[in-house]
């Protein structure tokens, strides 16, 4: 039967409902004489009347057409609509009344009121009855998308309006993380809490779910697709409210909410299993917990079952809004969850938590890492990873941690910015411990840049996209080695697991992608076009701004050559220079007593003493930085 209402055509359609809607006049006028206790003149009515009816029918079909009702979709039947039904209502009363006297009918003015409320209450409630026959005929047929929308605010609403001129998606529902919106109706629809998704999914049959939460966190978008998809669901999402037009225009925006779509390469998640052996049962600590990569760490461990899991962090706010999302996830495992506040420079504290929460584990991701940032504030962004990572490292070997794993990056191989070789400087340190023997194992992993971590540039494209452009890019030439937050996260988690001691494990993650490309793909994945040279008439114009202070064209996962298999097959082992120990000693020595004093020129001439390969980018804001490396060349050149 549904097939068959499917194939009717718009004509067809608009006839049925003009049919239904002049039949129901007679009905009415008999249930109005009923109301009136004049059941015997029912009869007479429809015997010695039959041209009144006539006449009102023909009226009826009149105004019917002429307010536009039958022509509207049902599931559009509402407001407005609503509206012009009473004024059709009435305006059948009005000629109602003028025949009867006409035709001398004898009925009272009474009568006409109340076969215009009769008939205005038939047609609202004959098209609310086909609404929910439909609605349940859809509901039940593999034909249709059945979907909710996640986020009940002015997006939302809007989004549920335009998808009412959808033929094959249905709305059933909202669902919205604000408990005051849970059991309230907006536009018709029930809002459900988010939690409760599944529920929603099993009574109304959902198979799709658009976020429509524009304002959200990349990283928070991320955290409920998985969330999401975990229920079996179709998940997408809509870009910001200010690009909402047209219903066409805004079907075709609709787009995988994950940020995996935006690679050019499959996503490795479903081949890299999690190596949760290591972690079941065990205390974890996870530094830098409140960032987007010790995040998603914390919430892949938590998946494994460990017994205590430790959240380590600086930010107040960052550790308050992890601890809340971990304990939600904790229920269901058992998992303890203590939060620490503190900083990993701050040793004492660092070996009271590790000796009291008797930790196994430490996955250390604490670290400042956007660039332009650390290179305007050598000190500070030095001594945070480079000397951290050294407190760190050598209290979770002092503690007898079992396992100790460096998130590093690849701005690390042959940095051209502070923040890679202070990156660098952390791996050496981490280095030289493993080979000494203990009875912690230590090893490293290389991230690409992450895609949707905080400072990452997809965050940065959506909000410039959002604003109607332009998007910026530094250099058209510049290209980078992605990953997903989920592939980085199962990357720790892997090496960790398999790890013998002072390994530096990268992904493979193919060929490095240009950084203008990917905002080509933003911003036509958003519903635009993108304006340059090739496309003028282009709706968002990409602006080139020229490199920032310290970062490179192309980025490196290796220095040395002969990578090695290991027992993953996108996971590589590559093999890397170290420092001896007594070198790494005395570097940290010099740059505590440089910390200390404040020098930020001796804080990187010792950082250019220990990474060899450290060559800072000449420009006027770097000159400090390229002034000490000269000095220190000089100094290194044997005397002719």
């Amino acid at each position: 039967m549904l097939k068959t209402i499917i194939s009717l055509s718009r004509m067809q359609k608009v006839l049925i409902l003009l049919a239904l809607d002049v039949a129901a006049v007679p009905v009415a006028l008999g249930l109005s004489l009923l109301l009136l206790g004049r059941r015997a003149e029912v009869h007479d009515l429809f015997t010695r009347h039959l041209p009144l009816i006539g006449i009102l029918m023909i009226a009826a079909a009149a105004l019917v057409s002429l307010s536009g009702i039958n022509r509207q979709k049902l599931k559009d039947y509402q407001g407005d609509a609503i509206t012009r039904s009473m004024l059709v209502a009435a305006g059948l009363g009005v000629v109602a009344a003028g025949m009867s006297g006409f035709f001398d009918t004898g009925l009272p003015t009474g009568f006409h009121i109340i076969f215009a409320l009769v008939y205005f209450v038939g047609f609202f409630v004959s098209r609310r009855f086909l609404v929910r026959l439909l609605t349940e005929m859809y509901r039940r047929s593999p034909v249709f998308t059945r979907a909710a929308i996640y986020g009940a605010g002015r997006t939302g609403m809007a989004l549920a309006r335009e998808l009412r001129k959808a033929d094959d998606l249905v709305v059933y529902a909202f669902l919205d993380d604000n408990a005051t919106l849970s059991g309230m109706n907006v536009n018709g629809l029930p809002i459900y809490s988010g939690v409760h998704a599944g529920r929603v999914k099993d009574q109304f049959k959902i198979n799709r779910v658009i976020l429509a939460m524009p304002s959200l966190s990349v990283d928070k978008q991320t955290f409920i697709a998985r969330r999401l998809e975990k229920l079996g669901l179709e998940v997408q999402t809509l870009p910001a409210f200010t690009q909402l037009y047209g219903g066409e225009e805004l079907m075709g925006r609709l787009t995988p909410s994950r940020p995996s779509a935006l690679l050019h390469r499959d996503a490795l998640n479903e081949t890299m299993v999690k190596g949760c052996a290591a972690y079941t049962g065990a205390n974890v600590l996870i530094s830098g917990a409140g960032g987007s990569i010790g995040l998603e760490l914390c919430r892949q461990v938590i998946a494994c079952n460990p017994a205590r899991l430790v959240l380590f962090e600086q930010s107040e706010i960052a550790l308050y809004n992890a601890e809340a999302e971990m304990r939600v996830l904790a229920e269901t495992s058992g998992t303890e969850i203590v939060s620490v506040l503190g900083s990993i420079c701050d040793g004492v504290h660092v070996a009271q938590v590790l000796a009291a929460q008797e930790i196994a584990v430490v996955l250390h991701a604490a670290a400042y890492k956007h660039v332009p940032l650390v290179e305007m504030n050598p000190r500070v962004g030095i001594a945070n990873n480079v000397l951290g990572t050294a407190v760190l490292a050598r209290a979770a070997r002092e503690a007898g941690v079992r396992r100790f794993v460096l998130v590093s990056s690849d701005k690390a191989v042959r940095p051209g910015n502070l923040m890679g070789a202070s990156k660098r400087m952390a791996e050496l340190i981490v280095q030289e411990l493993a080979a000494r023997a203990s009875g912690t194992i230590f090893s490293i992993v290389r991230f690409g840049n992450v895609l949707g971590s905080s400072g990452s540039v997809i965050p940065r494209f959506q909000e410039q996209i959002s604003r109607g452009g332009p998007v910026t890019v530094t250099d058209p030439r510049v290209t980078r080695y992605f990953m997903t937050i989920e592939e980085a996260s199962r990357l720790v988690l892997l090496a960790g697991s398999f790890a013998a001691g002072g390994e530096v494990y990268v992904l493979d993650m193919g060929k490095p992608q240009k950084i203008v490309d990917l905002a080509r793909r933003m911003i036509e994945a958003a519903g635009y076009t993108a304006r340059d040279a090739a496309n003028p008439a282009g709706d968002i114009e990409i602006v080139i701004t020229g490199l920032r202070p310290g970062e490179k064209l192309h980025e490196e996962l290796m220095v040395r050559r002969g990578a090695q298999a290991t027992a993953h097959p996108k996971i590589i082992r590559v093999r890397e220079d170290s420092l001896s120990q007594l070198e790494i000693a005395a570097a940290l020595r010099d740059l505590r007593e440089a910390v200390d004093a404040g020098d930020d020129e001796a804080v990187i001439a010792v950082i250019a003493r220990a990474v060899r390969e450290y060559e800072p980018q000449s420009l006027p804001e770097t000159a400090l930085q390229c002034r000490v490396v000269q000095a220190r060349r000089a100094a290194e050149r044997p005397a002719e």
